[in-house]
């Protein structure tokens, strides 16, 4: 297993940590910097010469209160939530291959709530809403994954999203109101308790997808399904909470965790998604 992360320190302290927990684990930790439109190419061309790849877990994100550009002049969360991850998973698309069945987790955010569709320009001019230029990029992402998903079916890939929900991150530690659009401020309280959940949790959907036999073969599909999200938070109703067809016209609070969801924004393709438990629910 490779971990990859910009600070050489914390890097190999989650490399240690995961060998004491995991005895006899092969891991590895390898420092790139994912804001680079360098170094993420190199990455894979490295983690590629180590031959097949099972899994790729796509976890690299970032939200900010000041618009921030990468030194190639790149908006900062649109480079690390789209353009690193979709970089980096196309460099391995050929050891992914040569392992299959393999899978490919990309995690998405409840921030596209937050956001506009308007793709037609990638990194849109006006006022600068951290939650809404991340979740507009989560959901490019997405649209991506569900293309993905489609094309890479022939290869024996399966393409997954995984939503961990909120969770008491480094990140997390760092939004302020001034991240939400307007209307999304009278609900600061709650959106900043909704980011104080516990790691280990959020990072069981990501586990699941990753690795449950329960998802093997499970990648898009054509069908018709709405942006899937928990409800009780408060917040814009633009997209409404959809089980899909194996529980049509039901609308529970929250989403068991390792049970597929669809999650798509008027996509063509459904591609599965794995929440967090209703134990870990706001």
């Amino acid at each position: 297993m490779t971990v990859v992360g910009r600070d050489a320190g914390r890097g190999e302290a989650a490399v240690t940590r995961i060998r004491s927990e995991v005895p006899g684990a092969e891991v590895r930790f390898a420092q790139a910097d994912m804001s680079s439109i360098n170094d993420v190419p190199a990455l894979g061309a490295s983690i590629a010469a180590e031959g097949p790849l099972d899994v790729l877990v796509n976890n690299v994100g970032g939200m900010y209160v000041d618009r921030l550009e990468t030194k190639d002049g790149i908006e900062r969360s649109l480079m690390l939530n789209h353009i690193a991850p979709m970089i980096l998973t196309d460099a391995l698309i050929g050891v992914l291959t040569r392992a299959a069945p393999s899978r490919i987790v990309n995690i998405t955010s409840a921030a596209i709530s937050a956001s506009s569709m308007d793709f037609a320009d990638i990194d849109a001019v006006g006022p600068y809403y951290g939650m809404a230029v991340t979740g507009r990029a989560k959901a490019m992402h997405l649209v991506h994954t569900n293309d993905l998903a489609e094309k890479l079916k022939v290869n024996g890939i399966s393409v997954i999203a995984a939503d961990p929900g909120g969770a008491a991150t480094s990140n997390a530690a760092e939004m302020e109101v001034e991240m939400l659009p307007p209307p999304f401020r009278p609900y600061w309280d709650v959106i900043s308790a909704g980011v104080q959940g516990s790691v280990a949790d959020a990072a069981q959907s990501v586990v699941f997808a990753a690795t449950n036999p329960s998802l093997d073969g499970r990648t898009g599909g054509r069908g018709r399904f709405g942006l899937h999200r928990r409800n009780g938070t408060g917040l814009s109703d633009r997209f409404r909470f959809d089980c899909g067809s194996e529980e049509a016209g039901r609308t529970p609070a929250c989403t068991l965790g390792g049970h597929r969801r669809p999650l798509t924004i008027g996509l063509q393709h459904e591609v599965p998604v794995v929440q967090r438990s209703a134990a870990s629910c706001h």
